[in-house]
């Protein structure tokens, strides 16, 4: 039997969908002539004009890379955010191991004002080796107030008398205290006071604590400060507030060097200078009469003898490293106290001074 040229099918070129001969011959018996039917095949379409849908795998992908893209930018924000407020991101730094790093911020020693604030410690010894009278040099600092005070308050007002002022003495000032009143004011303020008030050997002691202490604890503090943890928000036990820029370096650099200056002056300088009854002896410790005559002192030493407590012995090594290590403490915290808009040049020495003397009042009611 011979199949019609018209009921014949034109296949495509590709051979793995087209049907077989045979089949095609079987079907042509029982159908009616159809046209030809033309099967386009991939590789007819023009390129470019195929959209294939992408596999689940190529989706993946897809959206892996969309978020890394943005997780990216936001680790971009978020770097440049960090970095303009001062700290660093650890990962972002690790992965721009070419970003070079920031510069470190320049300290400010204040080595003019340092040297001031140190030899006035140095002529405190020489005037209480040369027998001079207290009362002279609070005379003399009282006078030179006259002439620094007026000064300051046309520096604070006049901005001409201002620009005149800081380019002959500027260099001892800080950049708080051009907008301030100057610290020389607070520090004579606080000498003046443990001179007219405290025995002369204590307030010799409080001008040294002011003097080396304060210049070692403002060192130490800027040199290793950043190493070290900050102080707590207040002292332990006692609720003082201290300030929050103290550090633990500036603390123990204060604490060490009140501790030093008190068991030096008070073992060597003081009883090679003589002349001065002072508040503690290094034969009879705080019981001599510079110290406590009241009859409470009495009374509270009398009480405890006939309790049966013959004393401590608060003269000597023992007893002058007691003193000293309390005159450290109230060092390291007089130092770090925050007392609002209070000057520590004038806290300072009338805190420790004042805390130093009631230790040994209170030392002397225990010595034997």
């Amino acid at each position: 039997m011979t199949i019609p040229a018209n009921d014949a099918f034109t296949l495509a070129s590709h051979s793995d969908s087209a049907p077989s001969l045979r089949s095609s011959r079987s079907r042509s018996l029982t159908r009616s002539p159809s046209p030809k039917i033309a099967f386009p095949t991939p590789q007819h379409v023009p390129n470019g004009d195929l959209k294939r849908r992408p596999s689940r795998r190529q989706r993946k992908s897809n959206s892996f890379v969309a978020e890394s893209v943005k997780l990216a930018d936001v680790d971009e924000v978020l770097e440049r955010t960090l970095n303009a407020n001062g700290y660093s991101n650890g990962s972002a730094h690790h992965n721009k191991t070419t970003r070079q790093a920031s510069p470190a911020k320049k300290i400010d020693w204040e080595i003019p004002r340092k040297v001031l604030h140190s030899s006035i410690g140095f002529v405190t010894l020489y005037l209480y080796a040369s027998h001079g009278s207290p009362e002279r040099v609070v005379v003399l600092l009282s006078s030179a107030m006259l002439v620094i005070v007026p000064a300051d308050i046309l520096r604070l007002n006049y901005p001409p008398f201002a620009r005149t002022y800081e380019k002959v003495l500027g260099f001892l000032m800080r950049e708080s205290e051009k907008k301030h009143t100057n610290g020389v004011i607070w520090y004579i303020v606080g000498v003046i006071f443990v001179l007219a008030l405290y025995p002369l050997d204590l307030a010799v002691l409080s001008i040294l604590i002011l003097s080396w202490a304060d210049t070692a604890a403002s060192t130490f503090g800027r040199l290793w400060g950043s190493r070290t943890p900050p102080l707590p928000a207040r002292v332990p036990f006692l609720g003082l507030p201290l300030a929050p820029r103290k550090s633990l370096a500036g603390f123990l650099a204060a604490f060490v060097t009140g501790a030093a200056v008190t068991f030096s002056f008070w073992s060597w300088f003081a009883p090679a200078v003589g002349g001065v009854d002072p508040i503690w002896d290094w034969t009879r410790g705080v019981s001599g009469s510079g110290v406590d005559g009241s009859s409470l002192g009495h009374g509270v030493k009398t009480i405890l003898r006939e309790a049966g407590f013959e004393g401590l012995p608060t003269g000597g090594v023992v007893g002058l490293a007691i003193v000293s290590v309390f005159s450290g403490l109230v060092t390291g915290i007089a130092e770090a106290l925050d007392l609002g808009k209070l000057d520590d040049n004038v806290t300072l020495p009338i805190i420790s001074g004042g805390c130093i003397w009631g230790f040994l009042k209170l030392f002397s009611w225990f010595s034997s």
